[in-house]
């Protein structure tokens, strides 16, 4: 018997495939599974293979439509027989090599290609019966007959022999079906077999409901570099401290799956660069003191270092993420209100202030501050968003910023993003803690930002009157706002 140009590789266990994901692991064979929490449909009626010729057979179909279907998975004329699976699964399912070329690209090359195989019999040990059956059901007919059961292996099999169509309507049941307990297993396969677009819709699933996705079963399942790809996103809208208690629960798995004991440095090891894409800044100093500073998955240097940037200032530097995430969508903006930098301005323990609002809902995430004008320095900082008219706070952050001694700015982030509701008035607030800084000057009442896209976002300032060091619409801090439309 000739083979069919498959490689038969392992059949994944469970829900999800563990693969490498080195080149999306494409040429991986899949399993029957059924996807979570897809209901299964009500079957399609059997096809029983037809052996026995039926005289005249063609003047009772009326359409080509109808003579095609009739032969799909018959013996009537056929040319070639498949020997579809391994072992006792396997099937003999007979084809016409004609109804196959033309439909696939790759069928083609197999019978009329430069190395076109001469054998009546062809063995694809790497696809499961039911999912070629599935294939040919829709080169012979244009039916489409997929199921929770088959969807995966159908997908596979379309892929393998470019019926680009067919795939079409496997991502459609599938992003039919998507949900936030079987985001993580579908984003495996997306990924898997290079369906960018299903990938897309996984991710968004997950950013809208990241802690029922993480705490789905599918999720321990998943490969290294997927959640890699999943912890650098900005837009997860959950806590870091329970992102990082899902974190350890993979890595348990992962231990278990590679035959590990599970101590603390096997979890460290198997995490490998998914542990630095955690944002450990963004915890409160609880937070880490309960969860992440007595896991054992940190060195101690790694954990003295973080108590230290949440209780002391100057801020130890820390090799960890601390922009803000909580489901914020498109790139990372910022405005200058100052049109020049000078010095000098002093610091008595008076908040700075200036007062905005914005034509457009966007979420604020930090500010940029003028630094010292004497060199590499470290400021203690306390930055607020205050809703004007109430008096009432929405955000603020104890932390620090080390400067260079430059007249650029330097950033200073919120632990989480604050919503800013257009014609409101609200009240940026620092109160700095070192010495002389740079400052602007020549401000503007009205900064407008303008995305690739066309959209325009624009702030109107205004001074704060009351307690204020001095900070004004013309001059003072506060020169930037980082924020996300």
């Amino acid at each position: 018997m000739a083979t069919g140009g498959g490689e038969a590789a392992p059949r994944a266990e469970g829900r999800a495939f563990n693969f490498s994901q080195s080149g999306a692991g494409r040429n991986a064979a899949v399993s029957n599974f059924a996807v979570a929490g897809i209901p299964a449909p009500t079957p399609p009626p059997s096809v029983g293979l037809h052996r026995e010729p039926v005289y005249n057979w063609q003047a009772t179909k009326s359409s080509v439509k109808e003579r095609f279907a009739f032969l799909f998975n018959n013996e009537l004329l056929s040319d070639v027989r498949f020997v579809v699976g391994k072992g006792r699964q396997a099937q003999r399912i007979p084809s016409h090599k004609f109804v196959l070329a033309a439909g696939s690209a790759v069928f083609d090359a197999m019978f009329n290609g430069g190395m076109a195989t001469t054998s009546t019999e062809i063995e694809l040990p790497d696809v499961e019966p039911a999912a070629f059956l599935a294939l040919l059901r829709f080169l012979y007919s244009d039916e489409v007959h997929i199921g929770p059961e088959t969807v995966m292996t159908t997908l596979y099999t379309a892929k393998k022999y470019a019926v680009p169509a067919l795939e079409a309507h496997c991502v459609e049941f599938l992003t039919k079906h998507l949900r936030a307990d079987n985001a993580f297993m579908l984003l495996t396969q997306a990924r898997l077999f290079d369906e960018p677009q299903l990938a897309s819709l996984c991710l968004d699933t997950i950013d809208k409901s990241t802690a029922d996705a993480v705490n789905a079963e599918g999720f321990t399942d998943i490969d290294l570099d997927t959640l890699c790809a999943v912890l650098e996103r900005d837009t997860l809208g959950i806590r870091e401290n329970r992102l990082f208690g899902a974190v350890v629960r993979w890595a348990d798995a992962e231990c278990h799956r590679q035959q590990l004991p599970l101590t603390s440095e096997n979890k460290q090891k198997v995490l490998g660069k998914a542990l630095s894409l955690i944002r450990f800044p963004l915890m409160t100093v609880e937070e880490f003191a309960a969860g992440p500073a007595q896991s054992g998955i940190m060195c101690d240097r790694e954990v003295v270092n973080l108590f230290l940037h949440f209780t002391v200032n100057p801020k130890p530097r820390v090799d960890y993420i601390d922009r803000p995430r909580c489901c914020l969508r498109g790139k990372e903006c910022s405005i200058n209100r100052f049109q020049q930098v000078e010095s000098r301005w002093g610091y008595s323990g008076t908040s700075d202030r200036i007062r905005f609002n914005v034509n457009r809902r966007i979420s604020v995430v930090g500010f940029g501050l003028y630094g010292s004008i004497h060199g590499p320095t470290d400021y203690q900082v306390n930055i607020q968003i205050m809703e004007s008219d109430r008096n009432h706070m929405l955000g603020q952050n104890d932390t620090g910023f080390s400067c260079d001694g430059t007249a650029t700015t330097f950033r200073v982030m919120f632990k989480e993003p604050i919503e800013i509701l257009p014609n409101v008035s609200y009240t940026a607030c620092a109160t700095l803690k070192g010495p002389d800084s740079h400052y602007g000057t020549k401000g503007l009442k009205k900064v407008t930002h303008e995305s690739g896209t066309g959209t325009k976002t624009t702030f109107f300032f205004c001074s704060s009157p009351g307690n204020n060091n001095g900070t004004s619409i013309e001059d003072g801090q506060i020169p930037e706002i980082i924020f996300y439309t």
